[in-house]
């Protein structure tokens, strides 16, 4: 079956082939993000001064997303001859491209004035300014080679015309395509970044798979829609719009055999069903290969269909003819216009976790961001454009976790896979003053609202060596690279991030200023804990309690508030038709993934979201297909 569905998608339409059109790699004006002062974007200069260096090779250092990126650029007399990555702790599937295409760039053009890799912003201008940093130490002229090398722009205009307009490729506009080419309809996928991804394809890599034919397989038949409806609503704090929350536990199931027989996601079936607290029901399971693994699938699944795929392509604005959506007026980062004809349009843009604009100051200011740089609410803007009028909700919200590493300023990695291994052993939770504030196998929720009330809104974990080395296994899963983390260690606690270790509890507490007495004490309670079988002070119980804390060496590893997925956004009806502030239907325009807003209501539990966008993403195509 699974053969034939792939021939026929493969097959079923010979005048819709597969294009796609990537504007030169090195895009998006960094001005939006406040370092045009980095990246010189004006034309080449007319100075024809040869430049001049102390031949050698120089190292250079500078701050991406995920910390520090190191570089070692060799030079001649007069050229930058060779750039190498020594070192980086970039999220693969954001930062690949990017770290791979800039050293040629920056070789070929002998310039630091080239404009940074859409998508993947912060990583470029890590890199960047580690050149810039090499350059400076070989006695070169870096203002001088920030002015030089700009790419001269396109302007001939692009005018096409499909069934639908996608906006966005994600999990939902990636699954939105997908199943419209299936279903006969010609599609035009739009994507600002240069590639197709989006946050499935640096998410945690797993999904609720309730009703599905892989949740029996993996043994749990008595799960329902009504079971996971009321476990989401009691998540959210009974916020999530209920023909919403209906609509994603009634489909999720058929949509997970879908994206798996038809797409080609494979799911760790020998990992097995995720026993989490938010959930009555084993109901999550983990892609192979994790986000990226099924982000990969679902790329060759998009080419597979015939859609044409327009990349590093920023929709501008919908357009609008006698109150219907009928199109997109988009610009290329190469400067070329296009203007992009359809009958429908479906936003799958994701959040605006990364947005000045939508973002709340309270989100801005208590946590970290975790997401990508290209979420910045660009559904809600087009939507919300006079003469379209769509209506929002719940603007102030998003998913919070408590186990964010703070990487660089105001950004985070995630530890959640290691934390699960450790959960089971001795691995507990303490506050900066050395006290349990709460049962370290709760809800993320209910472990988040503790760490909120905590000084500097923080947690450690604390390990002893035999949880540290099973824990630490699995930064890498999460992006952490191991140069980095070694620094972290050796700097023991003296900057952020906080990776402190000790021979003693005593010696570790004083690292970080804890009261000694104080965090022994934790220890010896927790232990105590164990040994009668029971967690009075906080329930932990089970497997979970099993295990003492062990003799030293000891580490405490900072917990923070981290966020990436936005829980508000465009209000839309149960057949993802976004309505207007009357409340009435906007014509020709669909929603689809994080851009809709209410679903889970205040806070997503663990693979909701992946969920929620390939559910939703096929749920608009049908509606589309069958109106």
């Amino acid at each position: 079956m699974e053969g034939n569905h792939r021939a026929a998608r493969c097959t079923k339409r010979s005048r819709s082939t597969f294009t796609k059109i990537v504007s030169i790699a090195l895009s998006v004006s960094l001005a939006l993000f406040g370092a045009s002062a980095l990246f010189g974007c004006a034309p080449k200069s007319s100075n024809s001064a040869q430049p001049s260096y102390h031949a050698g090779t120089y190292t250079g250092t500078g701050t991406g997303n995920g910390g520090d990126i190191v570089v070692e650029v060799t030079f001649s007399d007069h050229a930058i001859e060779s750039i190498d990555i020594v070192s980086q702790s970039e999220t693969p599937t954001i930062a690949a491209g990017a770290l791979e295409d800039l050293p040629k760039r920056v070789v070929e053009t002998q310039s630091l004035g080239l404009d940074a890799v859409s998508g993947a912003t912060m990583s470029s201008m890590g890199f960047m300014n580690a050149v810039a940093d090499a350059v400076q130490k070989a006695g070169g002229n870096v203002t001088s080679l920030k002015k030089t090398g700009a790419s001269e722009t396109s302007k001939e205009a692009q005018e096409l015309s499909a069934d639908v307009v996608v906006v966005g490729a994600g999990g939902a506009g990636m699954s939105s395509a997908i199943r419209l080419e299936e279903l006969g309809k010609s599609v035009i996928l739009v994507e600002k970044t240069y590639r197709l991804g989006g946050s499935i394809s640096v998410s945690g890599g797993n999904q609720v798979v309730q009703g599905s034919k892989l949740q029996a397989e993996a043994g749990v038949t008595d799960d329902s829609a009504a079971s996971m409806v009321e476990d989401f609503q009691k998540n959210g704090e009974g916020l999530c719009v209920p023909e919403l929350i209906d609509l994603y536990a009634n489909n999720v199931g058929p949509t997970t055999d879908w994206v798996n027989e038809y797409c080609g996601v494979e799911y760790n079936m020998k990992g097995g069903l995720h026993d989490l607290a938010e959930y009555s029901h084993n109901r999550e399971l983990a892609y192979e290969g994790g986000g990226a693994g099924a982000t990969e699938s679902l790329r060759k699944a998009v080419a597979d269909s015939g859609a044409t795929v327009l990349t590093d392509v920023h929709a501008n604005s919908l357009i609008v003819e006698d109150g219907a959506v009928r199109g997109l007026k988009a610009t290329g980062n190469d400067g070329t216009p296009y203007t992009l004809h359809a009958s429908d349009v479906i936003l799958a843009t994701g959040g605006y976790g990364h947005s000045d604009e939508w973002l709340s100051d309270e989100l801005k200011t208590t946590s970290l961001y975790y997401g990508l740089s290209s979420s910045t609410g660009d559904g809600l803007t087009m939507a919300t454009a006079e003469g379209v009028d769509a209506a929002t909700l719940m603007l102030d919200y998003a998913k919070r976790y408590p186990n964010g590493v703070e990487v660089s300023k105001g950004r985070a990695k995630s530890t959640i896979d290691g934390n699960i291994l450790v959960w089971p052993m001795s691995t507990i939770l303490v506050n900066p003053e050395g006290k349990r504030v709460v049962n370290e196998k709760a809800s993320n929720h209910t472990i988040l609202e503790a760490e909120l009330e905590q000084t500097g809104s923080m947690l450690y974990l604390l390990m002893d060596q035999e949880n540290f080395d099973t824990w630490s296994t699995k930064l890498k899963d999460t992006g952490f690279n191991e140069k980095a983390v070694e620094g972290y260690l050796e700097a023991n606690g003296t900057s952020t991030p906080i990776f402190a270790h000790a021979d003693s509890l005593e010696e570790l507490a004083g690292i970080v200023g804890m009261d000694p007495a104080t965090l022994r004490a934790t220890v010896d309670k927790y232990n105590a804990s164990v040994e009668a079988g029971s967690d009075e002070e906080f329930g932990r119980s089970g497997k979970y309690l099993e295990h003492k804390i062990g003799d030293g060496p000891y580490y405490l590893v900072e917990q923070k508030p981290r966020y990436a997925t936005t829980m508000g956004g465009l209000v839309v009806n149960t057949s993802l038709q976004v309505q207007n502030t009357k409340g009435q239907t906007i014509q020709g325009l669909y929603a689809a993934g994080e851009v809709v807003g209410g679903v889970m209501g205040s806070n997503s539990p663990s693979g909701a979201n992946n969920g929620w966008a390939l559910t939703s993403g096929k749920l608009a195509a049908e509606a589309i297909a069958n109106s």
